[in-house]
């Protein structure tokens, strides 16, 4: 006689239905960026599942960053397809760094690997003059005497990131706004007084210059080993027994 499955399996499969079907209509277009999916009853007709089964799936695409989900009616309404996929990898590194799963060092690892990669990229390219400009006052705001601690860990982060979308990859780009919470928590969890951050800051500073000057000059060797360093100057300085 069959043992009859746990119900909790049998949901999981009736979502997943759901994500599979939209997977498979996105790779052949026939979904696109900017649809909107079928509604709640029609999926779930088409699936021979709960619209609560359906209503699963949806939230998890929208946490993916696959969706937008609005309420109302009108184009807009329901779920529309979108591509944000920083959002999905962002939520998921976040909670995986809460459980201390990914060492601190293996972050600082993959921030070397990346962003020097990204950094040498972007000193061979001829870039947009406001994104230029973007990098510039936030390398000016970093620099005010007067900016607090948590203030300038948001915008490093947000320079760092600004930076690696420099070399033109847009994977690279999405796997480093989603490492952004990450670096930013790591780089803040790292000084534990004002007085360490003090003697840390006015490095910081001189070598973002450093950085950016090189990617100005064209000059790609230098941008990345500029990068390398400050990386891993940092992480030094915070973890010496590392």
């Amino acid at each position: 006689m069959p043992t009859e499955e746990p119900a909790a399996a049998t949901a999981a499969r009736s979502y997943e239905a759901v994500l599979d079907s939209i997977e498979a209509d996105l790779k052949s277009g026939k979904v696109k960026v900017g649809d909107r999916l079928p509604g709640e009853r029609a999926l779930a007709q088409a699936h021979g599942i709960s619209r609560a089964s359906v209503r699963d799936a949806i939230r998890i695409l929208d946490v993916m960053g696959v969706v937008h989900t609005a309420v109302g009616s009108g184009p807009t309404s329901g779920a529309v397809v979108i591509s944000n996929p920083s959002a999905g990898l962002g939520s998921t590194l976040r909670l995986h760094m809460a459980t201390r799963h990914f060492p601190v060092a293996d972050i600082v690892q993959t921030r070397v690997m990346m962003e020097t990669w990204a950094a040498g990229e972007a000193a061979g390219r001829t870039h947009d003059v406001g994104v230029l400009a973007q990098a510039q006052e936030l390398l000016a705001a970093m620099a005010e005497p007067a900016l607090d601690r948590d203030a300038f860990h948001v915008l490093d982060a947000q320079f760092h990131v600004l930076l690696s979308s420099l070399a033109g990859n847009v994977v690279v780009t999405a796997m480093m706004e989603s490492l952004r919470f990450a670096i930013q928590g790591y780089v803040a969890d790292s000084i534990d007084s004002d007085a360490m951050w003090a003697g840390i800051v006015p490095k910081l500073r001189t070598q973002h210059q450093d950085i950016m000057g090189a990617v100005l000059r064209h000059d790609g060797g230098a941008a990345a080993a500029a990068l390398r360093h400050h990386i891993q100057w940092f992480h030094a300085q915070t973890h010496p027994m590392q």
